[in-house]
């Protein structure tokens, strides 16, 4: 739990200073790099959560990976090791991600479906989002092949279930009762 407040605070303090200086966009771009990089490879994951290897060791390693990032990144990377939060890096980038969101007025709306979107859907599902919630919506989409047909649409706390697998569930709830 304290982690993760403290991921919050790293992130306001990181969007502050990227909007006073007007970088903003470009850390946010390095943000969601450095997040699904982090979410995505376990051994970088598990490089960051080693007490073992070397804070310097990680360093390095970071600015190899995330080479030609905005100086306010290396700035946020060397900040965290200093104060030995390095470990946070993950949560930090997601957080300024979803606070950056918030603060140009946009959502992201996670669309789940079995076969990836095409684009001409794509153009539609982003009309129909931005019709029900009048913000700017950015498109997820999110393969899982177990719905079978059909999608969810998740959008904050908002979702709707018009998958395959759902309605084949819900029939055989009805028919379990009678």
């Amino acid at each position: 739990m304290a982690g993760s407040r403290a991921a919050i605070r790293y992130a306001k303090a990181v969007l502050s200073l990227a909007s006073d200086q007007n970088t903003a966009e470009t850390v946010n771009n390095d943000m969601k790099l450095i997040a699904t990089t982090i979410a995505e490879s376990k051994d970088l994951n598990d490089m960051l959560q080693s007490p073992v290897v070397r804070s310097s060791d990680k360093k390095a390693v970071l600015l190899q990976v995330f080479k030609g990032s905005n100086d306010m990144t290396a700035n946020l990377i060397d900040t965290l090791i200093t104060n030995k939060r390095l470990t946070l890096l993950g949560d930090v980038a997601i957080n300024y991600n979803s606070l950056y969101d918030e603060l140009k007025g946009t959502q992201v709306a996670k669309v789940t479906t079995a076969v990836p979107l095409t684009d001409e859907l794509r153009v539609k599902v982003l009309a129909k989002v931005k019709e029900l919630t009048g913000k700017d919506v950015e498109v997820e989409n999110i393969i899982n092949e177990e719905i079978l047909g059909g999608f969810i649409l998740r959008v904050g706390d908002i979702q709707y279930n018009a998958s395959v697998a759902n309605k084949l569930n819900t029939l055989k709830r009805e028919f379990k009762l009678n």
